[in-house]
């Protein structure tokens, strides 16, 4: 009970070794396929709907109202006691571009050039890329590499801007949204199965472990049928 009192429900108490972060992406139904037909609506309908729901949050009026415009290119570093609440930086969809459902509400599903939004975990005092942004690329990850012919990156051609980190915690962090990368696959070769392997780029950031296929990488198949 007495040890139980020195520990902070803000912070954790060992911040010495914070392991690199992880990944995730949307939309994400059923396992790590995304598999559609072109030419039937019901086949990707539910992976907008997923896109949709999920960036509902990312509202450009809703981040307008909730969060604060901060300087591109540095960490936002706060200071003051850990129980203080934080702010958070507005992560707007519309950075998103092509692949922010404004424009495109199918995200490009109706067409065979799907939007894939990567995520990393959250993990409290994390400063990514050690003063310089990650980076997002984008290949086969096993096969012919010709079956992924292009992929545009928003926003930033790709990369996580440091001023969303560091992130403080749920309980004073509570409007943080987490940056986003889309991946936008504007020429995948239609009626394989492409499978495609996203990784995270910087000091600091391991994404090569085979023993863990989420650690700085993420991988998925693709199969866009006509």
């Amino acid at each position: 009970y007495v040890m139980l009192l020195t520990l902070s429900p803000y912070t954790p108490r060992f911040r010495d070794r914070v392991s690199p972060p992880g990944v995730m992406i949307r939309p994400y139904l059923n396992g790590f396929t995304i598999a559609f037909n072109i030419s039937q609506p019901n086949t990707w309908q539910p992976y907008v709907d997923n896109m949709h729901h999920f960036l509902a949050a990312y509202d450009d009026k809703v981040q307008e109202e909730k969060n604060i415009e901060c300087v591109p290119g540095q960490y936002f570093i706060q200071g003051g006691n850990d129980s203080e609440e934080k702010k958070a930086c507005q992560f707007k969809r519309s950075l998103l571009q092509n692949c922010s459902g404004i424009e495109d509400p199918t995200f490009g599903y109706s067409k065979g050039q799907p939007c894939i939004l990567l995520k990393m975990n959250r993990i409290i005092g994390y400063r990514p890329g050690a003063g310089a942004p990650v980076s997002v690329d984008c290949k086969v990850q096993k096969g012919n590499e010709s079956h992924l012919r292009s992929v545009d990156l928003y926003p930033g051609n790709g990369t996580f801007d440091l001023m969303y980190y560091p992130y403080y915690g749920k309980f004073t962090h509570v409007n943080y949204t987490s940056p986003l990368v889309a991946m936008h696959f504007t020429d995948v070769q239609k009626n394989y199965l492409v499978p495609i392997q996203c990784s995270l780029n910087g000091k600091g950031i391991i994404n090569d472990l085979n023993s863990d296929r989420f650690l700085g990488r993420i991988i998925f198949t693709l199969s866009i049928g006509k």
